[in-house]
């Protein structure tokens, strides 16, 4: 029993430090290097007007061309440093039509559809411009964005930016919609404070732009192409710097089917991404970054799912040699968690019921994030993730 009590410890150490216990060492980290004032603060410098792209890869977009050109006009960023391109390869709603009605659009089209990191790197042979910003088609970016990432390539050690990505947030929501609000708020905070010890661990696709010097066409079977373009250029010896208030906002996922379906191929993406980029394991090499990527992305991705598995049947055996009458540790623990997946039958039974108590949702919404890392890795190990968009519906 007691090599079994060693796995259960070891099993809870990796679950509570993935979701909880590296928040609170990046909290601490950050305080003692406020403290002892080891980075500077960032000033937002107005002067700073490089010109840009803004990139969008876009596949059957049509309805949205309208509010995103009418967004794109908006920024607060000089229109004549600001190129809007669009590769809309493999489209055939009427998107690559429709956009050549706009003046102020640059508009690229192949009628093959080769997914949209081929779409990427054969726009990207069009981008001039020292900064490139990618968006996506469905996104709504505040009016400072383009600014604020600007800004931040003042700092030659910077070579990638990430905004924040932020979901329109309901008084009442179901489970796609609370739970992807919450669980978006917890990762800004800990994205921030990535940045703020060191680097990012990853761009959000939905805002992110990088020094077009350092793109290099990425593999054509890609799956997560921000995650993987952002990180290789950390590779090159660069930081990825975030500010939450350069934000793309997008509605949640219509329902959990639709999100699981897009975390499945997250999940998928991220296996195959840690396969990639594995150099960046190396603690020797890369020291605070690799702690951070293998703390805040590998981690998820791997071990801890299937920590959270061996717990209940490792924690019941060993409630069962605690007697489950004596009411001990382990039996409490056992009970906890038989509490927690049956609020997710509860979360299951709501999931489309419109609630203000968004607090319901996130057992459910947990237990769907975990899944579909299990189910990403036998569709990766497999290889049946297709590479071309799988868009899920959006929430009305």
């Amino acid at each position: 029993m007691g090599l079994l009590k060693i796995i259960f410890w070891i099993l809870l150490g990796v679950a509570f430090y993935t979701y909880i216990g590296y928040g609170i060492l990046l909290y601490i980290a950050i305080q003692l290097k406020r403290f002892f004032r080891l980075g500077k603060e960032k000033v937002l410098d107005k002067a700073y007007e490089p010109e840009v792209t803004l990139f969008v890869a876009a596949y059957n977009e049509k309805d949205y061309v309208e509010a995103k050109m009418k967004n794109s006009a908006e920024l607060e960023y000089p229109k004549d440093k600001l190129n809007i391109v669009w590769v809309t390869d493999g489209s055939d709603d009427g998107t690559p039509e429709l956009l050549k009605e706009y003046s102020n659009a640059t508009v690229h089209h192949l009628d093959a559809r080769n997914g949209k990191i081929g779409a990427m790197n054969r726009g990207m042979e069009f981008v001039k411009t020292p900064i490139v910003i990618f968006s996506d088609a469905n996104t709504l970016l505040g009016k400072e964005s383009v600014r604020r990432i600007v800004n931040q390539f003042g700092d030659a050690n910077v070579g990638c930016v990430s905004g924040e990505k932020r979901i329109v947030n309901k008084e009442v929501d179901v489970a796609s919609g609370a739970g992807e609000g919450l669980y978006w708020k917890y990762e800004s905070t800990l994205k921030k404070w990535d940045a703020e010890l060191y680097s990012v661990v990853g761009a959000a696709g939905e805002l992110f732009a990088i020094r077009t010097e350092l793109y290099h066409h990425v593999e054509k079977d890609t799956l997560l192409d921000d995650f993987v373009i952002s990180l290789r250029v950390v590779q090159k010896g660069f930081t990825i710097q975030y500010d939450p208030e350069a934000y793309a906002v997008e509605k949640a996922s219509a329902n959990v089917k639709e999100e699981l379906k897009r975390k499945v191929r997250i999940s998928a993406g991220g296996i195959q991404a840690i396969v990639r980029l594995r150099s960046l394991l190396n603690i020797f090499k890369y020291g605070t970054l690799s702690i951070q990527y293998i703390s805040h992305r590998v981690l998820r991705w791997t071990l801890t799912p299937v920590c959270l598995m061996l717990l209940i049947p490792v924690s019941f055996v060993l409630a069962y040699q605690e007697g489950f009458l004596n009411l001990g540790f382990y039996t409490f623990f056992f009970s906890m968690q038989l509490f927690f997946y049956v609020a997710a039958l509860v979360g299951w039974a709501l999931e489309n019921r419109s609630t203000r108590v968004k607090a319901l949702f996130v057992p459910y919404y947990f237990f769907i994030m975990n899944l579909s890392v299990v189910m990403g890795f036998f569709r990766y190990i497999k290889n049946t993730q297709s590479v071309n968009w799988e868009r899920a519906k959006r929430a009305s």
